[in-house]
């Protein structure tokens, strides 16, 4: 087993998926490659199996009987036990608009179809590492921008003392906002941030996270301002 296989040797990749051959072909790449699978055939039962089996990342294909990939993200962004599982997206489709929505219902990141298993791979391994990097530098860190606190050893944020709802990616660029305060950041510099700039990722995203944050944020979210043609800041 090579050190790569080593490392990777407790890692369980649900794999969502309703078409044989692209199941089969996954499973045995990534097992060849150390990791350990799980599979679901439709939406409703990869909900169930990641709820039971606490993979450590999932693949998850859009296109779905019974449940499509969208309300499984959903799904498992809304549940307790599932919410901090990585997610990467796996659509025919390659539109844009299905990747944004993903990303926005908190998907880490996606591949489309036609791909190689090699880039399926290198993918998994890259989000695992960022995983895994969040962690351990999340600590017990507390961070207040007028009435919104962060607290990222929690993964917490509250807004006048009620707690709001982010995922992983919003919640790293508003943590990576309100470290900065009153500092402009590009768009390019949140990506890394989110991306660990291991992963493609197209730019309009960020507008997509930052306007959803703005959102959950409710009137604090005019905090973060758009620099036109720049990027973000938040007012402290």
């Amino acid at each position: 087993m090579s050190e790569n296989s080593e490392k990777y040797s407790k890692s369980r990749i649900l794999i969502i998926e309703d078409e044989p051959d692209i199941l089969e072909v996954l499973q045995y790449n990534l097992e060849r490659e150390g990791f350990q699978t799980l599979s679901a055939r439709d939406g409703v039962t990869g909900v169930s199996e990641a709820q039971k089996r606490k993979p450590t990342l999932i693949l998850l294909d859009l296109m779905l009987p019974r449940m499509d990939g969208l309300e499984v993200c959903r799904q498992l962004r809304s549940l307790s036990d599932t919410k901090e599982i990585p997610i990467i997206m796996v659509t025919a489709k390659g539109e844009e608009t299905d990747v944004v929505l993903g990303l926005e219902l908190g998907a880490d990141d996606y591949i489309t179809k036609p791909f190689s298993p090699k880039e399926v791979v290198a993918r998994i391994r890259a989000l695992l590492r960022r995983t895994s990097r969040s962690k351990l530098s999340s600590g017990t860190e507390r961070i207040e921008v007028g009435p919104i606190v962060i607290d990222s050893g929690r993964f917490e944020v509250q807004v006048h003392g009620a707690e709001i709802s982010l995922t992983r990616a919003e919640f790293r660029l508003l943590h990576t906002l309100a470290t900065n305060p009153g500092r402009v950041l590009t768009r390019d510099q949140l990506l890394d941030k989110v991306t660990g700039g291991e992963s493609v990722v197209i730019d309009r995203n960020v507008d997509v996270h930052i306007g959803t944050i703005r959102k959950k944020l409710g009137e604090e979210g005019a905090r973060i301002s758009t620099v036109r043609g720049v990027g973000y800041k938040l007012q402290d």
